[in-house]
């Protein structure tokens, strides 16, 4: 398939992505422009529902959730890079799914059908799917010579009650070796790195971030790649190893073999600086 046959998908942002992960939003703008991947960002969204919204009140999580849905056009798949975003939006349906009477006081209250049949689907399984080839085509710059571990978390992996969902092991790895990464083994891939415990008990955090990073170091890797925004932060501000690595979003990984040169305005949002890294390796000017 060519870059040049365009592919829409309809594009949640979620919370994060809009706003402590801007850096993996314009990264992820750019790498789909060049894939030839349109997101089209759902108008006025909300917040999914995680966090606050879910412990406090389970009706108020699937009303914000099922808003979203509401929002999404039936005739095209629904996007998400956030884990927990596809979690709340993918649960959010299989509940209305099975409660029918909800369904419809939800569809009154916001006055518009919401699609059942709708495609949920992490930008990863966009790249498996419909984007490895595009990307053989539009590789601009090797990165060879960049040992990462590839780290999921554990939300996309799924919880027992969406068991039937796809899935996305493995897939940093098949996508990010085609701009000739080098993927290591034998570290946390995905251990839970605390979640939204980093702001409320950060102490019982940082151990969990630290046995993460100092897994990765005995592997051998030069950084962490991750799919999950929440991660990539928590692995950056609760980590007190000696040895700090730098955390990479996926996006920005992906950018770089794409060959974007506008990756300054990314890396001066990390905590831990990866420009050093990508100049040691001689993979950015």
């Amino acid at each position: 398939m060519s870059n040049s046959e365009q592919l829409d998908f309809s594009y949640f942002p979620g919370c994060s992505m809009a706003t402590t992960a801007a850096e993996s939003n314009a990264s992820l703008m750019k790498a789909a422009r060049v894939l030839g991947f349109n997101l089209i960002e759902l108008e006025d969204w909300n917040c999914c529902g995680s966090s606050s919204a879910s412990t406090l009140c389970k009706d108020l999580a699937l009303g914000m959730a099922a808003r979203n849905l509401s929002l999404a056009p039936a005739g095209r798949p629904l996007v998400a890079m956030c884990p927990r975003c596809l979690l709340y939006l993918r649960r959010a349906q299989a509940r209305l799914r099975q409660d029918p009477e909800i369904r419809r006081e939800l569809e009154e209250r916001w006055q518009r059908p919401i699609p059942l049949d709708l495609e949920i689907m992490h930008f990863l399984e966009v790249m498996a799917r419909f984007g490895l080839d595009r990307l053989r085509q539009s590789v601009k710059r090797s990165l060879k010579g960049l040992k990462f571990v590839p780290y999921y978390g554990c939300t996309v992996f799924g919880p027992p009650d969406l068991e039937r969902e796809k899935h996305y092991q493995g897939e940093m790895e098949n996508i990010l070796k085609v701009l000739e990464a080098q993927p290591l083994i034998g570290a946390y891939t995905h251990r839970c790195c605390g979640s939204f415990l980093s702001a409320t008990d950060p102490e019982l955090v940082t151990p969990l971030v630290n046995e993460i990073i100092d897994s990765a170091v005995a592997a051998g890797a030069h950084c962490l790649v991750t799919s999950c925004a929440m991660c990539q932060l928590n692995l950056e501000i609760r980590c007190s190893s000696r040895i700090k690595l730098p955390i990479f979003h996926f996006s920005e990984v992906l950018g770089l073999g794409l060959g974007a040169e506008d990756y300054e305005g990314w890396f001066i949002r990390h905590l831990v600086d990866p420009r050093p890294l990508l100049h040691n390796l001689a993979l950015v000017a």
